[in-house]
C-alpha cells in the first residue's frame, strides 16, 4: 500500500490562481495544477491508494467553508482515495467546538501552518488547540522549518517545537518535510529520536523553477540521502510517512526517489504506507469502499 500523507487540493474554481501565486511567490513550478482530478490521475499513474489532503486556514472565518469541504470529501474516499484532514486558525476562539465537530464527523486530523498563519508553533493559541485536538484523539500535522515562500521566517524550527513536545507530550504529532525544511542539520539534532512522526515531503527532489524565474542549483537543495538515511534510522522508520506536498513535488519521482535511497524493503514498506494506514486506521481499498481497521 502507498499513501501519500501530504497533498493540498483547491476548489475547482481557485485552483488555478491559487497555485500560480504560491509558485510565483516560491519561483518553484508546480507539477500539478492543484485540483482533485489532476491529483487523483497522478494517484493512479503512480499506485498511491490514499492521497491525505491538508488545507491551511489563512483567516479565521475560512475554517467553516474548509472544513465543510473536507467533510465532503471524506465522505466519497472509498470512490476516491482522498482523505482530507480539517482546518484551523489560532485566531478562531471557538476552537474547542470545531475540534469537536472535526472528531465527531471522523475527520481524522487537523494541519497547522505556523507560518502562513504568522504564529510562533509555542504561542498560547496554538498549544491550547494543539491540546485539545489531542483530547478528542486528532491527528496533528505541522508545517515544519523554513518555507519556501517566506525565507528565514522562524516561525516552526526545533526551537518552538521543542516546547510543544516538553509541554504537551502530543501522542500522534506529525512534523511535515523531516522535521524541518531547510534546516535537518537542527532537526537532527533536537528532533530526530523525539516522540513524533516525521514525514518525507519536499525533502528529496530538487526544486524546478517557475517559468520566467531563475533558480541557482545550489539554492535550497534537497535533503542529502545520507542524512535522510541517517535520520530514518535514528528516529526508526516505523515513525515516518511519506509526503510529497503535491502539486509542489511528483508524486512518481517521489516514489523513486525513496526506492532509490539505500532504504531496506521493510523500512521501504514501512514509510510508503504501512505506517500511515496504521495511523490512519485503513487498510487496502477495495471494490465497493474502504476497509477500516
Amino acid at each position: 500500500m502507498i499513501i501519500d500523507f501530504h497533498t493540498h487540493t483547491f476548489p475547482e474554481e481557485l485552483a488555478e490562481r491559487a497555485v500560480a501565486k504560491l509558485a510565483k511567490s516560491a519561483r518553484a513550478k508546480n507539477y500539478l495544477n492543484g485540483t482533485v482530478v489532476d491529483l487523483r490521475r497522478s494517484m493512479k499513474e503512480a499506485g498511491v491508494d490514499y492521497s491525505v489532503l491538508l488545507p491551511v486556514v489563512t483567516k479565521p472565518d475560512q475554517q467553516r467553508s474548509i472544513n465543510r469541504l473536507a467533510l465532503e470529501i471524506n465522505f466519497h474516499s472509498h470512490e476516491t482515495g482522498l482523505l482530507s484532514f480539517g482546518g484551523i486558525h489560532p485566531d478562531n476562539e471557538d476552537y474547542r467546538q470545531i475540534l469537536r465537530q472535526c472528531a465527531d464527523n471522523g475527520v481524522k486530523g487537523i494541519k497547522l501552518h505556523p507560518i502562513f498563519q504568522q504564529t510562533y508553533l509555542d504561542d498560547i493559541r496554538y498549544l491550547r488547540i494543539i491540546d485539545c485536538a489531542c483530547e478528542h484523539g486528532l491527528i496533528i500535522l505541522v508545517h515544519a522549518g523554513y518555507d519556501i515562500s517566506y525565507p528565514q521566517r522562524d516561525f516552526a524550527s526545533a526551537a518552538h517545537i521543542l516546547p510543544v513536545l516538553d509541554r504537551l507530550k502530543p501522542d500522534r504529532f506529525i512534523l511535515a518535510h523531516m522535521g524541518g525544511w531547510l534546516c535537518w542539520t537542527e532537526a537532527e539534532e533536537q528532533l530526530v529520536g523525539r516522540d513524533v512522526w516525521l514525514d518525507t515531503s519536499f525533502c528529496l527532489l530538487p526544486i524546478r523553477p517557475a517559468p520566467g524565474t531563475q533558480r541557482d542549483p545550489g539554492e535550497n537543495p534537497p535533503l542529502g540521502k545520507e542524512q535522510f538515511l541517517r535520520m530514518v534510522r535514528r528516529h526508526g522508520a516505523d515513525r515516518i510517512l511519506f509526503g510529497t506536498d503535491s502539486p509542489w513535488d511528483p508524486q512518481q519521482a517521489s516514489i523513486t526517489a525513496l526506492k532509490e535511497s539505500g532504504l531496506t524493503p521493510e523500512e521501504l514498506s514501512a514509510i510508503l504506507g504501512d505506517n500511515a494506514a496504521g495511523l490512519l486506521g485503513l487498510a487496502k481499498r477495495k471494490k465497493g469502499g474502504i476497509k477500516e481497521i
